[in-house]
Order: C-alpha cells, then sequence, then structure tokens
C-alpha cells in the first residue's frame, strides 16, 4: 500500500490548515464518529501505520476523510458506522469501571455480559467502592462532551458520612478545597438526612476529577461511608435495579445532548 501524507506544509514553510467541508475529518476523529475507538486509541492506530484510506496507508493524523464516502480500514478490515449504542448501568459496589483489570478483579463489563459491547466504553469513571448510575456508549464524541468541563452538565451523589454535619461544612463545600494542589468545589451541598451517629448528603458536582467527593471530605476531616451516583443532568437512576442494565430512550439521549451543548451530534 501507498504511505498518504496529507497536511504539508505550504510553499511559504508554514503548514496550511486543510479547509473541512461537509462530513469531513481528521482520521482519528473520523474512526472516532464512526465508533470504532476513541481518539486517543485513533491516533495511535494511525501513527502505527495500521490505518488506510482507500486503499492507501495513512500515517499522518491530519489527513482529512469524508466520514461517509472514504473506504477507512484497520488492518484490512473496512470500518463502517455502527449503531449508536446508549447504556445506563446501577454499577454495584465493588466493581472496577476497566474492561480489563490486572489483578483479576471484577469489573463493569460482567454487568453487560451478554451484550455485544466490543466498542462500548464508559461515560467517566466511578471507582471501586462507589455505586450508581454509570453510562456506556460507542459514541465518543457524546461521551466527551457530557465529560467536557465546560459543558457543566451536573452529576448529583448521594453521600453517607461518618458524622452529623454542619451549615459549615455544607457550605465549605461549595466554597470549594484544596487537596494535593487541585481546588476541588461542589456545586451545590444539602443535608437529606441524619442517623443517629451518620448522615447522608446530597452533593451536585460540574465536573467529576478522580474521587473529588471523597478527597473534599477529608480535606474536611469527614469519613465517605457511601457514594451513589443517582442522576447525570436530568437523566435519573430511578428505581433501575443493582448491576441491571437498560437502553436510554431517544427522549433522554436528546436531552443529555442539549445539556451538553451538541444537539448536532
Amino acid at each position: 500500500m501507498k504511505d498518504i501524507r496529507k497536511g504539508q506544509k505550504s510553499a511559504a514553510g508554514r503548514r496550511a490548515p486543510p479547509a473541512p467541508a461537509g462530513k469531513r475529518a481528521t482520521l482519528p476523529r473520523a474512526l472516532s464518529k464512526l465508533g470504532f475507538c476513541s481518539r486517543t486509541q485513533a491516533e495511535e492506530l494511525v501513527r502505527a501505520g495500521r490505518v488506510s484510506v482507500d486503499g492507501h496507508i495513512a500515517t499522518s493524523l491530519e489527513t482529512w476523510v469524508d466520514v461517509e464516502t472514504a473506504a477507512i480500514a484497520v488492518d484490512g478490515r473496512r470500518v463502517t458506522a455502527e449503531k449508536r449504542v446508549y447504556l445506563m448501568l446501577n454499577k454495584p459496589r465493588g466493581l472496577v469501571t476497566t474492561r480489563h483489570d490486572p489483578q483479576g478483579r471484577p469489573t463493569v463489563y460482567d454487568c453487560l455480559a451478554g451484550l455485544d459491547h466490543t466498542h462500548l466504553s464508559p461515560v467517566g469513571r466511578l471507582d471501586k467502592a462507589s455505586e450508581g448510575l454509570l453510562l456506556f456508549t460507542n459514541d465518543t464524541e457524546f461521551a466527551q462532551a457530557l465529560l467536557d468541563p465546560e459543558t457543566h452538565v451536573a452529576k448529583t451523589y448521594h453521600v453517607q458520612v461518618d458524622r452529623h454535619v454542619d451549615a459549615d461544612v455544607l457550605e465549605a463545600l461549595v466554597a470549594g478545597v484544596r487537596h494535593d494542589g487541585e481546588f476541588l468545589r461542589a456545586r451545590r451541598a444539602h443535608l437529606l438526612r441524619e442517623g443517629g451517629r451518620n448522615a447522608w448528603l446530597e452533593i451536585e458536582l460540574e465536573e467529576g476529577r478522580n474521587r473529588q467527593i471523597r478527597r473534599m471530605l477529608e480535606v474536611l476531616d469527614i469519613a465517605c461511608l457511601r457514594l451513589l451516583r443517582v442522576s447525570i443532568g436530568n437523566l435519573a437512576l430511578g428505581d433501575l435495579e443493582k448491576g441491571a442494565v437498560r437502553p436510554l430512550t431517544e427522549a433522554e439521549v436528546a436531552d443529555l445532548r442539549r445539556l451538553a451543548g451538541k444537539t448536532a451530534l
């Protein structure tokens, strides 16, 4: 196969960016839009010389293709647009959010047994000790839009802590704290209920940094006993049973796209 390299430098020595038109996209983005893999994974495939366009190996990440008409192949096998799939899982505690775990621990994909999840990826993560709403999709641009902190799609959690909580704690969560050099804050926090020695809080985040709620509580010397994600945007976990999976409705997908400002996806 020939090696094509697009996006070459102009005579003046500067790269002249190609002007996209219609359904044109860079090759890594095209693979992502087709639901084959993430853009980062696609870039690795292109660099490795495993991707061809119209029968020619393409090794430049700046190769532009028409997503609808170009014959794109990976390792010689044609990549075609997959039907977009959107699932929600009520993640049980004790599962790791990864496809393959080097330590052999059970993963969230165990809940997808019997489904074709070859190209399905989780939208964000819940750590091993956390529970609740976790989305899966092969629509990588949809996933990236929901995770982009600039879109401000709210994620709401119910959190059990090891003590009673007063207004000062709730105000501190919203004002923000520093942990390991990062500034972490909740968009909203309020008390749900109290028991004899503990309390349940509802905490809403605009972005979900790694173990963010647990780290914020740690700064305030509060232990997190349980953490359950109950909604993403207007999509609520509802009465979905623990470990159960269901597809999102068209209306639910459209609403999440609207919240993410990506109605044209």
